[in-house]
């Protein structure tokens, strides 16, 4: 099944887009419609538009209805880089280039396609293609990532979470020299008005913050970088990204929000963020526990050349 797109002409008027939709388009649930609205998918007068939007008679919209993905993510004998295991949870390393979970454009080849494999009891355990998943890393993110594998533990792992009582550290490098060198980003985040598969600093957006420390500075010739340990206090998508960005210091690599490649760019084919540590408690006997994973090959030479530079 391929990618259809349904065109609709509006003939009520002061009806919210979102409620429209959902009664001319009966196979969708509210739910998919509002994801489909946030991702862009839906355009009114060939423009992306909010769901709150009053349309009016004569607004042509359009909604590019991607196919869903298949009913189960198929269990795929990949590799796992694994940190520690017991009877409730994984933590495994996740390399960089591999998605989280199956969705679309991606049915394979993914962390969860890979942990049913090792472990089939997943299956069945929180959301629907995500086995097991608590959390997530974007594709060319690197580091440690949290599975379940029961229910209970699942449970346990998620309210953790959502309290703010897990601790996460990533590394990162960004461009310039990072000023001031410690601090609190405290900007929220949302969908971009202009381009709405990308997240954006607005101010309409859910509260998110960042915190931060500079650990190093480089100076290569014209070009200066900073190594920075980051703290994400809360959880949105492309969180860390977005806020270097605002602040003008983009992370090396990063394609999206970062500067076109400049001509004296670091030979990395992504963003250089890695999830370095996670400190939780275990769901069996409520232990704090510390994981770690050390830097990948790919980032540690950039700071093994920024060092003899």
């Amino acid at each position: 099944m391929s990618e259809r797109i349904v065109s609709l002409t509006a003939d009520d008027s002061a009806a919210r887009l979102d409620r429209f939709l959902v009664e001319a388009l009966p196979e969708l649930t509210r739910g998919a419609v509002q994801r489909l609205i946030e991702e862009g998918a839906v355009t009114v007068k060939g423009k992306p538009s909010k769901a709150a939007y009053r349309i009016r008679p004569g607004d042509v919209i359009l909604v590019h209805i991607s196919p869903p993905p298949s009913a189960e993510a198929r269990a795929e004998t990949i590799p796992l880089d694994i940190v520690y295991e017991d009877t409730d949870l994984i933590v495994i390393n996740k390399p960089a280039g591999m998605v989280a979970h199956p969705a679309a454009g991606h049915d394979s080849g993914t962390l969860v396609n890979a942990v049913l494999a090792h472990c089939p009891e997943l299956r069945g355990v929180g959301e629907e293609m995500r086995s097991g998943i608590v959390h997530r890393l974007d594709k060319d993110t690197s580091g440690l990532i949290i599975v379940a594998k029961n229910v209970a533990a699942h449970g346990n792992l998620q309210r953790q979470f959502k309290s703010r009582s897990v601790n996460k550290l990533y590394i990162a490098l960004v461009e310039g020299r990072l000023t001031p060198p410690q601090g609190l980003i405290d900007v929220p985040i949302g969908r971009d008005k202009q381009q709405r598969k990308r997240m954006a600093a607005v101010a309409d957006g859910r509260p998110s913050r960042t915190a931060y420390k500079a650990v190093e500075f480089f100076d290569a010739g014209p070009q200066h970088y900073t190594l920075v340990e980051v703290r994400p206090q809360t959880g949105r998508t492309h969180q860390i990204r977005v806020h270097f960005a605002w602040m003008g210091f983009p992370l090396v690599g990063d394609r999206v929000y970062g500067r076109r490649r400049p001509k004296h760019a670091l030979p990395l084919q992504r963003q250089f963020l890695h999830a370095q540590s996670v400190t939780l408690r275990l769901p069996s006997d409520e232990r704090e526990v510390t994981f770690t994973a050390p830097l990948p090959p790919d980032l540690a030479v950039i700071l093994e050349t920024l060092r003899a530079a």
